[in-house]
């Protein structure tokens, strides 16, 4: 078992800036995918970044890319996805996520087992 829980929310003008944190506890984080998803209201939750277990290797969704950066600190046991030039658009409840293997299937939330509780983001114009 791992048990996530996210920080770092809050409400932002558009071209701000906000980090996210995700601490994980119960397992052994640095051998955990970690991946963060968003979900807006009546919408589907969808991808934004996934980093691998040592961290040298990132993704992000297109939307996100050169504006977001996913990061991890296995001594700390603490994920991060640092956002800048926010939008409206990024207005969501972030999720982080991780589970032991994803493969290829980073981007899919039904591949992560582990999920934290949310944290809300709000971007106003």
């Amino acid at each position: 078992q791992v048990q996530l829980v996210e920080s770092g929310g809050g409400l932002v003008q558009a071209g701000g800036s906000l980090r996210l944190s995700c601490a994980a506890s119960g397992r052994t984080f640095s051998s955990y995918v970690m991946g963060w998803f968003r979900q807006a209201p009546g919408k589907e939750r969808d991808f934004v970044a996934a980093i691998t277990t040592s961290g040298r290797t990132t993704y992000y969704a297109d939307s996100v890319k050169g504006r977001f950066t996913i990061s991890r600190d296995n001594a700390k046991n603490t994920g991060y996805l640092q956002m800048n030039s926010l939008k409206p658009e990024d207005t969501a409840v972030y999720y982080c996520a991780t589970d032991l293997d994803v493969g290829s299937y980073y981007r899919d939330p039904l591949t992560y087992d582990y999920w934290g509780q949310g944290t809300q983001v709000t971007v106003s114009s």
